[in-house]
């Protein structure tokens, strides 16, 4: 019997003050709020029973109170790759702010000034893809919304910019693997919402 194709699964982190509020949170380290941590906690049901090759994590703590909550905290593997996008001068700005002084403004076409362009996103995205690819087995990942993102366009073959059509919700579950072999990248699951 031909063995079972990998998955990496994409974890979001639980809720924090700034999810609430809209504003981006690049690398402003925020703690996950009560509710985000009851979150992460039902995201660690949703993960009961499933085995992974390797877990990793972004080193700001809204992802590693994520992990740990999710009862992943002594295996998860701090990788700095998949750390949030940097929002430089859009840090603790909403959309609604940033376009009413520059309309038409896109994160994944345009970048943050003072901060990452999408390909410098995607260059990261990739690295961890490179690493992903490599080992045997499903691997879970922790990571923030604009990441997670750019990682599925990417997995995907796609340009950084198509990063704006996967939207995720706070502590949501999604999968990404293969059709038919390594060659057939896909999306295996998106945006499951365990935060209710």
């Amino acid at each position: 019997m031909k063995d079972a194709l990998p998955a990496v699964y994409l974890a979001r982190h639980g809720e924090t003050a700034w999810t609430i509020s809209h504003q981006h949170t690049g690398r402003t380290d925020l703690a996950l709020t009560p509710n985000g941590e009851a979150q992460a906690r039902r995201l660690g049901a949703r993960l009961e029973g499933m085995k992974f090759a390797a877990v990793f994590t972004s080193p700001l703590q809204r992802a590693v109170r994520t992990a740990e909550l999710a009862g992943f905290g002594r295996v998860a593997q701090v990788d700095p790759d998949v750390v949030e996008w940097n929002y430089g001068a859009y840090e603790g700005r909403t959309t609604a702010e940033i376009l009413a002084e520059r309309p038409g403004w896109q994160l994944f076409r345009d970048g943050c000034p003072g901060g990452e362009s999408p390909e410098q996103v995607a260059a990261r995205a990739d690295r961890v893809i490179r690493k992903v690819r490599d080992i045997q087995g499903d691997v879970l990942l922790f990571s923030s919304a604009h990441l997670l993102r750019m990682f599925a366009a990417r997995w995907l073959g796609l340009e950084p910019i198509a990063g704006k059509h996967f939207v995720l919700e706070t502590a949501s579950l999604s999968a990404v693997g293969y059709e038919h072999d390594r060659s057939e990248p896909v999306i295996r699951l998106w945006d499951e919402r365990v935060s209710r």
